[in-house]
């Protein structure tokens, strides 16, 4: 008998003394095993929340003649971007929600075999998407009103990621996995690795002029390929972090390592991975077709603002230009800031995904309920105090970005609006990822379409339009849905039958 098989046999059912019984999380306190797995995880959403802003720099660094419409094609296709990180991320959760129970109970052979299904059916499920991205480009540019130079911007952007779309899959889901065993110092390692050749290369290919302190920098390979070079960055990097992550499970980490046969399909385990993420990827596109409405709304609210020649703010009517812009920047503003806040939440949300799940293994459902609630009170106090500072110092995160004044009108207000709900973000941030990690997926979905577009886009709509509230009203509406999603999470976690659901 094999050393694997075993470890399985002495893990089979769940443990006799309620604790994690491999992998890195084994014998670890529970504070020990939040800051194991939270603090790398924070630190490669920071990297990646940062890589973001330098695709914006070099944007911005291109000639002048093409920045408008480069900036135009690079935001639709970082929108595009999105929507393939929810393709990759259904598959993620089912194999990270599976592999935490299994490492929970022991059960080893079990999840290199939810590792080895869920990378494989990555990789088949990337070229699908691939190729339905490659021809559905060209009209995704016009949907978006986007023409000339624009929409050339934007195809070669989306066409350019496609190609690396399974080495994409395989950092994506890899990852995921690896983070369902408690193993997040790895991925971390890759994301660095990731962003360090994607900011390198970006600017190398695309030919941008970076000012840096009064200094200038360019390419020194003379490279002029503008939007597609920095796509082709991207590429690069996703292409190093599949390799990187492939190479890190076969040779691999504590508990967990992928073997030839794992990646075999097994209708059996396939299907289970799928089961458990199929409704994620719904819950995914239900969100993303929810803010796609969001921002039509905002035009709405523009074009009324610009004809009444005012916009409403919590301080009152504010002068309004006669063509309306400036409210979606507004909005882009706001939100680029917030995103730094969900970042420690998303990071808090990951460990109580892997300890949820891996003490449900155990079959330690009060350790499990303990370590959720642990790791909400975490995110509450770290994100109330991101949310305090919005609320004193919200002008000046304005002026960081812009100075124009339209912006300082109307993004201190949205993110004075943001700060005070900031606990509600994390009481929802947190729960609906410990939910997806004990493979409650289905509940998951249900609760975040039901609150978007049964209260958020409703009271949003109202606010904005009805009530001509303005921007504020509209973030009024975004906000104020959390405290409803946040409640219905918790309802969900305090009495949903989520630990004794078979997956």
């Amino acid at each position: 008998m094999t050393e694997r098989k075993a470890n399985d046999r002495a893990g089979e059912g769940v443990a006799e003394d309620g604790q994690i019984r491999s992998g890195p999380l084994a014998g670890k306190t529970l504070w020990q095993a939040i800051w194991i797995v939270s603090l790398p995880v924070l630190v490669q959403q920071m990297l990646g929340a940062c890589v973001g802003l330098v695709d914006k720099m070099l944007a911005g660094g291109l000639p002048s003649d093409i920045v408008v419409s480069s900036f135009d094609g690079l935001g639709i296709g970082s929108y595009v971007g999105w929507l393939i990180a929810i393709a990759m991320t259904g598959l993620g959760i089912g194999g990270q929600a599976l592999i935490a129970r299994a490492m929970g109970s022991g059960q080893t052979h079990e999840a290199a075999r939810a590792l080895g299904q869920a990378l494989t059916l990555g990789v088949l499920w990337s070229v699908v998407v691939a190729f339905v991205m490659w021809w559905a480009a060209p009209g995704l540019a016009q949907i978006c009103g986007l023409q000339g130079e624009a929409c050339t911007a934007c195809v070669e952007y989306v066409r350019m990621l496609c190609l690396a779309l399974p080495g994409t899959a395989l950092m994506m889901v890899g990852a995921m996995c690896l983070q369902g065993a408690g193993e997040t110092f790895w991925p971390a390692v890759i994301g660095v690795v990731v962003n360090v050749v994607n900011v390198i290369l970006s600017w190398l290919f695309s030919g941008a002029v970076i000012e840096i302190a009064g200094h200038s920098l360019q390419s020194p390979l003379g490279l002029n390929w503008h939007v597609e070079g920095i796509a082709a960055g991207t590429v690069a990097g996703w292409v190093v972090g599949g390799l990187l992550t492939l190479w890190v499970v076969i040779r691999g980490v504590k508990d967990l390592r992928l073997t030839g046969p794992d990646v075999a399909i097994d209708r059996r385990m396939s299907w289970r991975v799928v089961r458990v993420g199929l409704p994620n990827f719904f819950e995914g596109m239900s969100m993303w077709l929810a803010n796609l409405a969001c921002l039509w709304i905002i035009g709405l609210v523009a074009a009324a603002a610009a004809l009444s020649g005012s916009i409403w703010t919590l301080e009152g009517l504010v002068p309004m230009n006669a063509d309306g812009e400036g409210l979606v920047g507004a909005h882009v503003i706001a939100i680029q800031w917030e995103s730094f806040s969900f970042l420690p939440g998303f990071a808090i949300g990951t460990a109580a995904a892997a300890l949820g799940g891996q003490y449900v293994g155990a079959g330690n459902e009060p350790m499990a309920r303990r370590a959720v609630w642990t790791c909400v009170f975490l995110g509450m106090c770290v994100m109330g105090l991101l949310g305090i500072a919005f609320i004193l110092w919200g002008r000046a995160f304005t002026s960081v970005v812009s100075d124009e004044p339209i912006y300082l009108n109307l993004v201190p207000d949205l993110l004075l609006i943001c700060g005070l709900m900031q606990i509600f973000f994390a009481i929802s941030m947190v729960i609906r990822q410990a939910l997806r990690g004990l493979g409650d997926t289905m509940w998951v979905f249900w609760i975040t379409t039901i609150s978007s577009y049964g209260v958020r886009l409703p009271v949003v709509w109202l606010l904005g339009v009805v009530l001509e509230l303005g921007l504020a009203g509209v973030w009024i509406g975004l906000c104020g849905e959390m405290i409803i999603r946040a409640m219905l999470f918790m309802a969900r976690f305090r009495w949903g039958g989520w630990a004794s659901r078979t997956l």
